[in-house]
């Protein structure tokens, strides 16, 4: 492994788990909590997941369904903080879309 590799995988599922949790805190109406370890994690939904799942593809984010109604992301380990603010970009859209849908 390269110098520093592992830390890097570390800041990049820090960063990720801390944006997904600001959407969880502005979409609670659609997604329930966050799952999982390091860069492996997922997204309860309170919505079906895949409604979840085709929202994401709308927004050509891949993801896979999961378990109880959860939503998987599992990113590459060289990801890097521009990827993961993209990704929780579509994860954003997607949720307003699914609010839309229900409201």
């Amino acid at each position: 492994l390269a110098p520093g590799f592992l830390d890097h995988v570390n800041e990049m599922a820090k960063l990720l788990r801390q944006q997904l949790a600001m959407i969880v805190d502005t979409y609670s109406d659609i997604i329930e909590d966050v799952r999982g370890e390091g860069l492996m994690l997922g997204i309860k939904c309170k919505v079906l997941n895949l409604d979840m799942l085709q929202a994401l593809r709308d927004e050509k984010l891949l993801s896979v369904a999961a378990g109880e109604n959860v939503i998987r992301f599992l990113p590459p380990l060289n990801i890097e903080a521009e990827h993961v603010t993209e990704a929780i970009e579509k994860l954003g859209r997607a949720c307003e879309a699914l609010r839309q849908k229900t409201q």
